[in-house]
């Protein structure tokens, strides 16, 4: 053995939360432009998963979506928002997942040491010309395959994950 501890079931389930936390605010995923409800399903998850909150437009089969993608036994934070107002009200540090000159690299993006919004956009179209000049900052997700972009859910999950200190 080479003296690595596997942690049982019993150790992983005694360090989740109990109950759902209320809106922690310190990371919100928005994926402003969704293209497919399952990707939004998955999102959801990851939140739940890294305790961040998930921003959805009210577009008519965006609740639906949720529902049948949305697999936790308690609710999830969720944020109903009009896409664009909402991102031009932000506070928080705004972050793109989107491919531009100027990009940090997702190895190389720090954890989040302050209230942060990921913002992405549309699978083929990526985030409108208008909602870039709300960012502060863009990252990308290098990649050497024939695919342009990563799927809504695979990308914010991927970002989540590194804002959140776990990779």
């Amino acid at each position: 053995m080479s003296g690595i501890r596997v942690r049982t079931r019993k150790d992983l389930s005694s360090q989740r939360r109990r109950r759902r936390p209320r809106c922690l605010g310190h990371l919100i995923v928005a994926p402003l432009w969704p293209m497919h409800g399952a990707n939004l399903g998955t999102l959801l998850r990851t939140c739940d998963a890294v305790g961040a909150c998930l921003a959805v437009p009210r577009l008519p089969w965006v609740p639906e979506a949720l529902d049948r993608g949305n697999t936790l036994r308690d609710g999830a934070c969720v944020h109903w928002v009009r896409p664009m107002s909402w991102l031009a009200g932000r506070q928080e540090r705004v972050l793109g997942v989107e491919l531009a000159e100027e990009a940090i690299r997702l190895a190389d993006l720090p954890m989040a040491r302050e209230p942060t919004v990921i913002v992405l956009g549309h699978e083929s179209t990526g985030i409108p010309g208008e909602a870039l000049d709300l960012l502060d900052a863009v990252v990308e997700i290098p990649m050497i395959g024939t695919g342009a972009s990563l799927n809504v859910a695979v990308a914010g999950s991927l970002v989540l994950y590194k804002l959140a200190g776990f990779s």
